[in-house]
């Protein structure tokens, strides 16, 4: 290929994308914007949080359209939900996060279901193994974030992943009994949300569920190894278990394709 083909071939390759991007831009913008201008007044983020959220959300909307958008719009109902169970509790204990999430666990918690399906604006033939592995970022941050909520909010006994041993109810690296059937609950209403918004087909619904729940405790490892030292801060755990779920779905999708 010589340098003026190679030149017009990444060309056509840019405006491909660009087409893409122009057709959802303006409704994908006002629809983000809208939602987080809400999430910002219910306090669930703080302003940081809302920019966050609109930039990764409107990368979400323009890539798979505006069921991606309520595939996100079900992962928030179930963080607000979870949050908010047994909220006095939680105040008493000191457990809350007033002000809602920053822009830094926002984009901990859904930057890698964006940076997953972006590529299918260039590479539209591997958007269906791409769409399986943002949908299992996605069911990962709600399956961590609701198994955390939950535990807390019973206080159910834990136990840290690495040896089972007993320790606090929010104690990096704790599993609980009620908080991991909670978790691995929401990670099943996202797959099925995601089958239901014809994000995915139904072979992929199982795969969706096993690589959120299997981010949900490799993030419970990686907090029991790396963040209880302070090697790592709750920002990158989180982060590493949603690209974990991505990981495991997009390889084991494209395996059986």
């Amino acid at each position: 290929m010589t340098i003026t083909a190679a030149v017009l071939t990444f060309l056509g390759f840019l405006q491909q994308g660009a087409q893409a991007l122009a057709l959802r831009a303006a409704p994908a913008l006002a629809v983000t914007v809208s939602f987080a201008l809400i999430a910002w007044g219910l306090r669930s983020v703080t302003i940081s949080g809302a920019l966050a959220g609109a930039i990764v959300t409107f990368i979400v909307f323009v890539c798979m359209g505006m069921p991606g958008f309520l595939a996100i719009l079900t992962l928030f109902a179930l963080t607000y939900i979870s949050t908010h169970l047994g909220y006095p509790q939680k105040q008493r204990l000191g457990i809350t996060q007033e002000g809602g999430r920053t822009g830094s666990q926002v984009l901990a918690n859904l930057a890698v279901a964006a940076i997953a399906c972006a590529p299918s604006l260039w590479f539209p033939q591997s958007r269906e193994i791409l769409f399986v592995g943002a949908c299992a970022a996605l069911a990962e941050a709600a399956a961590d974030t609701v198994s955390s909520e939950v535990g807390q909010a019973f206080r159910t006994q834990a136990y840290l992943i690495t040896d089972l041993r007993p320790v606090p109810t929010g104690q990096n690296g704790g599993i609980s009994v009620a908080g991991t059937i909670a978790g691995v609950g929401a990670a099943a209403i996202i797959a099925f949300a995601c089958l239901w918004m014809d994000l995915i087909a139904l072979r992929w619904v199982g795969l969706v569920l096993l690589a959120g729940t299997l981010g949900m405790l490799f993030d419970s490892f990686l907090g029991a190894t790396l963040e209880r030292p302070g090697r790592l801060g709750n920002d990158s755990v989180n982060f590493s278990s949603t690209a974990f779920a991505a990981f495991v779905a997009i390889l084991i999708s494209f395996l059986l394709s």
